[in-house]
Formats: C-alpha cells, structure tokens, sequence
C-alpha cells in the first residue's frame, strides 16, 4: 500500500493519491490557517472506519444471502479536546439498511465486521469507544 501526497495550494491544502490514481484532498480547519479545500485528516479516519465497516457488512450479508438492496453510513465522533492530541473518544456510527433483512443477521454480520473483520475499527477502537447501530427499512 503506497500513497503520495502533494501540496496544492494555501498553507494546508494537500492532494493524497494512491497507488491506483485515486485522489482526495485534505487541508486544516480554519482556525489555524486551512481553507477549507478538502477533508481534515481526522474526517479521514471516519471515512476509513465507514469504508471498512461498509465493505465487511455488506460482505458478511451478501454470504449469508441476505437480500441487501442498499446502506447508508452515518458517523458522529467526539474528540478528548482537552488532551493532547485530540483523539477520538466516542465514535457512534448508524447504519439504515434497506431491503427484507432477518435482524438476527444483521446483528451477526454488525458484531463479526466489529469484532473481527474491520481492520480501521479494530485500529480505533483501541483509544476510542465504537457504538454501532442500525435500522432497517423494509
């Protein structure tokens, strides 16, 4: 895994590119000089955590032949402001899945992308508390 990063433009504004070509911006906030170009470095670990979860349940579902017609990921996140640096400490992330879905499944597929599968949340969740939920829409 490689990744490149370039400095675009303003004081904190990068461009980080991957191994494949794929591009995303980041910059600081703007309380220290960002512009607002792109992601902060922190909103990219909830990214990475919402990928990785995303990609696991939909996985663990799609084996258990789980009629999944779509998910939507929300994440909020608190971080310990007063330390430092400002890690996360609470990160809850929603997912509304959509389709006939059996919830004992559903729970199954959340607790193994949780316990086992993802990668960014066994990462996080060693400085921070995960919450996870979900609802489904039939």
């Amino acid at each position: 895994m490689e990744i490149n990063l370039v400095r675009k433009s303003g004081k904190f504004n990068f461009e980080a590119e991957n191994s494949s070509g794929f591009t995303v911006e980041l910059d600081a906030k703007p309380a220290i000089g960002g512009e607002g170009k792109g992601f902060r470095p922190m909103e990219m670990l909830l990214i990475g955590l919402g990928g990785c979860s995303g990609i696991d349940m939909v996985n663990v579902l799609t084996k258990q032949k789980e009629p999944l017609d779509d998910v939507k990921i929300a994440i909020k996140a608190t971080r310990k402001d007063e330390e430092m640096p400002p890690i996360f400490d609470v990160i809850d992330i929603h997912f509304d899945l959509y389709g006939a879905l059996s919830v004992p499944k559903v729970e199954r597929a959340l607790n193994m992308t949780f316990d086992k599968y993802c990668s960014v949340s066994n990462i996080l969740g060693r400085s921070a508390t995960i919450n996870f939920t979900y609802t489904i829409h039939q």
